[in-house]
């Protein structure tokens, strides 16, 4: 992990978005440094994959802003936004592979896309990329005929194929059996310390995030309540409840308990009133 003293490598100021009129995210503020691994946490809907989204371009806030590798993104046209986006690679849930392509045919794309290699090169470079996920022997595969966790791999392989300064990752581990997700986290990190990568996952998934982590960041109804080192997450996990309410609910996020103050907000919501208003 980086130190303190290196400047962020991702900084979110300020950032605050509304869809209609909900408001997703609200006045979140977040640095990352080089070489460290993020992980953002929160439960369905508190603003984690928004904000994955405002990181990477994709959307636009209402106001605030984020800087990647000391650029203010919002203030980029698309052309010099693409520029920069070559220096991050993305893993979405799916891997999103072109199910029309082989395995390698998918990993090659960027680097015929973006660079002037040459086809022996880029082969070269594809197999580099696919051993260091572990599926060399997958090159001339289509899509259709991997696993879950295999399409992950695949759609990492394309994501370092330009070897790049950050790595997002957004849900890596949905839909996974237990195995495979621990598989897909060891490579997160194998990955992070051999290219010496900043790397951001945004999961739910709390076995995951405590195996990968460096810090960690949690949201809570579009709220960032709390960034810390990874250790300060483990001691509230396990510690007692104090009746401090905002660490009491990210306590019972962490623990994933049925009873606490984020169950007792769902059942407070006036479900008695909702149907009413019906009748």
């Amino acid at each position: 992990m980086a130190s303190g003293q290196e400047h962020p490598v991702v900084r979110v100021m300020n950032l605050s978005k509304s869809f209609e009129d909900k408001s997703v995210l609200r006045d979140v503020s977040l640095e990352i440094l080089p070489a460290e691994t993020m992980v953002i946490m929160g439960g369905s809907g508190c603003g984690k994959s928004t904000l994955l989204r405002h990181m990477i371009g994709s959307l636009y806030p209402d106001s605030g802003h984020v800087e990647l590798l000391g650029q203010n993104i919002n203030d980029l046209a698309e052309e010099q936004l693409n520029e920069l986006r070559l220096k991050f690679g993305i893993l979405f849930q799916s891997g999103a592979l072109f199910n029309s392509m082989t395995v390698g045919e998918n990993v090659a794309l960027p680097l015929r896309e973006h660079t002037d290699l040459d086809e022996q090169t880029i082969q070269i470079m594809v197999k580099i990329k696919l051993e260091q996920v572990g599926l060399r022997e997958s090159i001339d595969v289509m899509p259709a005929e991997l696993s879950g966790g295999m399409k992950k791999r695949a759609g990492l392989a394309r994501a370092i194929a330009l070897d790049p300064e950050i790595m997002f990752y957004d849900e890596p581990s949905a839909g996974l059996d237990p195995v495979t997700t621990a598989e897909i986290d060891q490579l997160i990190t194998d990955l992070a310390k051999k290219l010496g990568v900043t790397t951001v996952v945004v999961t739910h998934e709390m076995a995951s995030a405590f195996r990968i982590a460096d810090r960690m960041a949690i949201l809570d109804q579009g709220h960032l309540v709390k960034v810390a080192p990874k250790a300060e997450f483990e001691a509230l996990r396990s510690s007692a409840a104090t009746g401090d309410q905002a660490m009491d609910t990210i306590r019972q996020f962490l623990r994933g308990e049925s009873q606490g103050p984020l169950t007792a907000r769902r059942s407070s919501t006036g479900y008695e009133d909702d149907i009413l208003s019906v009748v």
